[in-house]
């Protein structure tokens, strides 16, 4: 089947593009530099797009089968400078909705609508604390809650209207060889500063790339699947449970507590993306039949990590 993925060329976008190619699927990836996206498999089709509408790559949506929409400014930053300014919140939550009315837009124009609409998503859904969240539990309050309900779900809520299958995948902070959430954590332990952020007992919602993409191919392929789904590991694990399983993984030492004052000051109201953890359940994808490859952290690690 064609699959479109916007926001293909990212961490999750690239393995997804490789691995639907290598099982058969005619792949379109949508980039606005596709000169610049290397790396990609040959027989993957780079369109060029805005972004923001269906010029220039709408009609490609007649007569396919998925769309799997990945598009969005990261959240989390790398440094003091990409802190939550205002102007920074704005794109954040814009980029979201612009990617999600152009899927709209084209889908609209589509005589054959696609399958299914996949339409990513994330776990700070939920609110933070120790109460398990499911598909069923209601969202909470902060920033990321709103970019996540009202910026990234809300922007394809339409296709509903129009009677496409739609499945939205709130997916934990992925790890893997390359992981941008893994890397700084394995660092600070080779380094033997490795320890837990703050107090260590926020949870830590994880998943292994792996099935990010096993689970995303399942919900394409699984017709009763719809509506909302926790893409997040079966074990919950608080940061000082990961700090200690990195430490293990790697032989080192993980006896140095990050105080939560320094990145509150250093990343301000971005901190929460550190300091603060959802304790989710898989439980829609576990009741479907979905089985993960990488269902306990200390797995998980060891084949994200290379020694």
């Amino acid at each position: 089947m064609r699959i479109i993925i916007t926001g293909g060329t990212g961490f999750i976008g690239r393995q997804l593009a490789v691995d639907l190619h290598q099982a058969g699927h005619e792949i379109i990836v949508l980039s606005r530099n596709p000169a610049q996206a290397t790396g990609m498999p040959a027989g993957v089709v780079l369109e060029a797009w805005d972004g923001r509408s269906a010029k220039g790559w709408g009609h490609l949506v007649d007569g396919a089968g998925a769309i799997v929409n990945l598009a969005g400014e990261r959240v989390a930053g790398a440094s003091p400078a990409l802190r939550w300014t205002e102007e920074r919140k704005r794109r954040i939550c814009q980029s979201r909705q612009q990617a999600g009315a152009a899927v709209d837009e084209a889908v609209a124009g589509a005589q054959v609508k696609p399958g299914v609409v996949v339409q990513m998503s994330g776990i700070d859904y939920y609110a933070t604390g120790d109460t398990i969240a499911t598909e069923e539990s209601p969202s909470g309050s902060g920033f990321l809650s709103h970019v996540v309900r009202d910026c990234w779900e809300a922007s394809t809520a339409k296709l509903d209207e129009m009677g496409v299958r739609r499945v939205v995948v709130r997916t934990a902070p992925v790890l893997g060889s390359a992981s941008p959430i893994l890397g700084p954590i394995v660092l600070q332990h080779k380094l033997l500063v490795g320890g837990t952020l703050g107090n260590g007992k926020q949870w830590f919602p994880w998943v292994h790339l792996t099935d990010v993409v096993n689970a995303i191919r399942f919900l394409i392929d699984t017709p009763a699947a719809q509506g909302p789904f926790n893409l997040v590991a079966p074990e919950m694990v608080t940061n000082a449970d990961l700090s200690k399983a990195v430490g293990r993984v790697l032989g080192r030492p993980s006896w140095l507590p990050a105080p939560a004052f320094a990145f509150k000051l250093a990343f301000g109201e971005m901190s929460v993306t550190l300091l603060e953890g959802v304790r989710a359940q898989p439980k829609r994808l576990l009741d479907m039949g979905y089985r993960f490859q990488f269902p306990t952290l200390e797995a998980a690690l060891r084949e994200s990590i290379a020694q």
